[in-house]
């Protein structure tokens, strides 16, 4: 009876030891990192991802061997306020071929193999890895079944500029959603010509100045 107790107390111990470093999260790397763990779903004969700024192509992660192709003028992010961006050229069957866009990309990826392309894919629906704020919209955990992201999404480009943060759901087998749960916003930004910017209410609701006594009258 001991021995029995005594085995599942070490059980109890271990899962429960499992589970926390299970659930320990993770902070994603930088925007170029992310991108070079993309692992292709469908067969090509050769791909690189190609970093452009400033009109300066740059190769950041080769595959099958250097192919000649044609520079690119445009591209995607995966942060909404990068002035650079990226692109992928890819070959297969013998052709060449080129992603500009969020879409293409999420094509591309297919089946996700890693929390960095879950990422990946979740930014054609808008979310994004901020890595100004990695520990509330920029980590992830794993289990078995699925990534737990917490990444960022851009809720508002009026006044206030706002960004709010989710963990999302997503399952290893599918790629699918499961779960979206709002952590409300993180940052709010307000201009000067910002309506609401909450300086300029104040400085409006100031009180008045009280009229001079002396020049008022009274009635006799």
């Amino acid at each position: 009876m001991i021995k029995t107790a005594t085995r599942s107390t070490i059980f109890l111990f271990l899962l429960f030891g499992f589970l926390g470093f299970s659930q320990n999260k993770k902070n994603f790397s930088s925007i170029p990192n992310i991108l070079q763990q993309i692992i292709p779903n469908d067969r090509v004969d050769s791909w690189a991802l190609v970093y452009n700024s400033y009109g300066k192509n740059q190769e950041i992660r080769t595959s099958g061997g250097k192919k000649d192709y044609a520079p690119q003028f445009s591209g995607f992010n995966l942060f909404p306020t990068e002035d650079s961006f990226y692109y992928i050229v890819y070959a297969a069957g013998g052709k060449m071929n080129y992603i500009t866009d969020l879409e293409g990309l999420r094509k591309f990826v297919g089946k996700i193999d890693n929390a960095e392309e879950a990422a990946i894919v979740l930014t054609a629906e808008g979310y994004m890895v901020d890595e100004e704020f990695k520990d509330v919209a920029g980590n992830y955990y794993e289990d078995a079944a699925n990534y737990y992201l917490d990444l960022g999404k851009l809720t508002s480009k009026e006044c206030p500029y706002q960004k709010t943060h989710y963990t999302l759901t997503v399952s290893k087998s599918s790629g699918t959603i499961s779960k979206i749960k709002d952590n409300g916003t993180y940052i709010e930004l307000y201009n000067k010509k910002c309506a609401n910017n909450p300086r300029l209410l104040k400085i409006q609701k100031k009180e008045e100045p009280k009229d001079d006594p002396k020049k008022s009258t009274r009635r006799k």
